[in-house]
C-alpha cells in the first residue's frame, strides 16, 4: 500500500511538473493543502478533499475541454482498489464541480458545504494581493497564448473578466470566503479587465 501511494505521489507530482503549466502546476496544489490544513477541523470529509486537491488537475493541458473530466477519470483508476469506495466518489464529484465551479444540486449538506468550500480554496487566487494576483494572471496567460494567440487570449479573458464582474453571483461560494476575498477578487479583476482593454 505505501509503495503504491508513493509511486502515485510521484506520478502526481511529475504531472504538475509539465511544461505547459504556470499556474496549474504543483504550487497551486501546495496552495490548496495549505488552506486544507489550516479548515481541517471543518472538514466533513477531509480526506475526499485532500484527494480532491491531489487530483484536480492531474489531467490539464489549456483550452482542452475535459481536463476535469480526465481528472476524475484518473482518481477513480487510481484509488477505486485502495481508497473506500464512497471517499473517492466524493472527491470525483468534487473534482467535476470545478467544471462549472458550482455545487451541484441535490446533494446531502455536509458533501454540498465541503464542495463550497473546495471550490472556493481553488479561487482564493483571485483574492490574493495585487502582486500575487498579477503573477496568476500572466502565468494563466503564458499556459493559453500558445494554444490560441495573444488576440484571441484577450478577448476570450476579457469577456470572462467582464461577465464574472457583471454578474450578481458571488464569486465565492462561503460567507466566509465572501467576507474575505469577493472585494478584493473584484478590484484584482477589474485592475485586469482594465488592462486588457486599454493596453
Amino acid at each position: 500500500m505505501f509503495t503504491l501511494m508513493a509511486a502515485l505521489e510521484a506520478d502526481l507530482r511529475a504531472r504538475y511538473e509539465e511544461p505547459q503549466r504556470f499556474h496549474h502546476g504543483q504550487a497551486h496544489i501546495d496552495a490548496l493543502l495549505a488552506q486544507w490544513r489550516q479548515g481541517r477541523a471543518g472538514w466533513h470529509d477531509p480526506q475526499a478533499m485532500e484527494l480532491a486537491i491531489w487530483f484536480h488537475d492531474a489531467v490539464y493541458q489549456p483550452g482542452a475541454k475535459d481536463n476535469e473530466r480526465q481528472s476524475e477519470a484518473l482518481l477513480r483508476q487510481a484509488l477505486t482498489h485502495c481508497i473506500a469506495a464512497p471517499v473517492v466518489a466524493r472527491a470525483a464529484r468534487m473534482i467535476l464541480a470545478t467544471e462549472r465551479h458550482a455545487v451541484p444540486a441535490d446533494l446531502p449538506t455536509d458533501e454540498a458545504e465541503d464542495i463550497a468550500a473546495f471550490l472556493d480554496m481553488d479561487l482564493s487566487i483571485l483574492g490574493a494581493e495585487p502582486a500575487t494576483y498579477d503573477a496568476y494572471a500572466l502565468a494563466v496567460e503564458r499556459e493559453f497564448v500558445p494554444v490560441v494567440g495573444i488576440a484571441a487570449w484577450r478577448a476570450g479573458r476579457a469577456a470572462f473578466l467582464h461577465s464574472a464582474l457583471a454578474s450578481t453571483t458571488p464569486l465565492f461560494q462561503t460567507e466566509v470566503m465572501r467576507e474575505a476575498l469577493e472585494d478584493s477578487a473584484r478590484a484584482n479583476m477589474a485592475r485586469e479587465l482594465t488592462g486588457l482593454t486599454t493596453g
